[in-house]
């Protein structure tokens, strides 16, 4: 398997991956952190995916997507902390008043687990946020040590992940998901 990793500026390759069974299903498309929670509540059924179309047009897009030829197999989310919700938290702390830029959600598609998809697409976005001009990246992983994390709350990323493409940890949150809590790591890009 050769994993190609390219920014998500192809729509249906993102819905393939985010998108509902049922296109007026309301799951995330990746926007509760992206965008103000008024707006997130506000967008149903096909107006979300609608939402994140626009998203895929606009440059930057949204994230980055890998591929395993022309089958798109994974997803992260990266974009300046400045234009997510991590902008407004008091849960995930700022470090400095570097304009960093944010990684928060990493998805791959079940059948394709466990082939170092997650590895590829953190690589990915740390030389999309780069080459995007951002001084630095950070990701709010949980810290589970050893212990298991559910698949459907393992979206931020383990810490172990983020330490092995060399991000440092950066500051502790008062953050906890699915049990575990989260902490900041940061790479700098310069």
């Amino acid at each position: 398997m050769t994993i190609d990793v390219r920014p998500a500026s192809d729509f249906e390759d993102v819905r393939a991956l985010l998108g509902p069974k049922s296109s007026g299903a309301n799951v995330c498309w990746c926007l509760s952190h992206r965008i103000p929670s008024t707006l997130n509540n506000e967008l149903r059924g096909p107006a979300r995916g609608e939402f994140v179309a626009e998203l895929c047009r606009a440059e930057p897009p949204p994230g980055v997507l890998a591929h395993d030829g022309e089958q798109p197999v994974g997803w992260a989310a990266v974009a300046p902390r400045s234009e997510t919700s991590f902008a407004r938290s008091r849960r995930i702390p700022h470090v400095d008043d570097l304009p960093v830029w944010s990684l928060w959600c990493i998805r791959v598609r079940p059948g394709h687990r466990k082939q170092g998809i997650s590895h590829a697409l953190i690589a990915g976005a740390v030389e999309f946020a780069r080459a995007n001009g951002a001084p630095a990246i950070e990701a709010y992983p949980v810290d589970n040590g050893d212990a298991r994390v559910d698949l459907t709350m393992a979206y931020a990323g383990i810490r172990k992940n983020f330490e092995r493409a060399g991000f440092a940890h950066a500051a502790d949150t008062t953050s906890v998901l699915a049990g575990h809590p989260r902490v900041v790591m940061r790479l700098g890009l310069r």
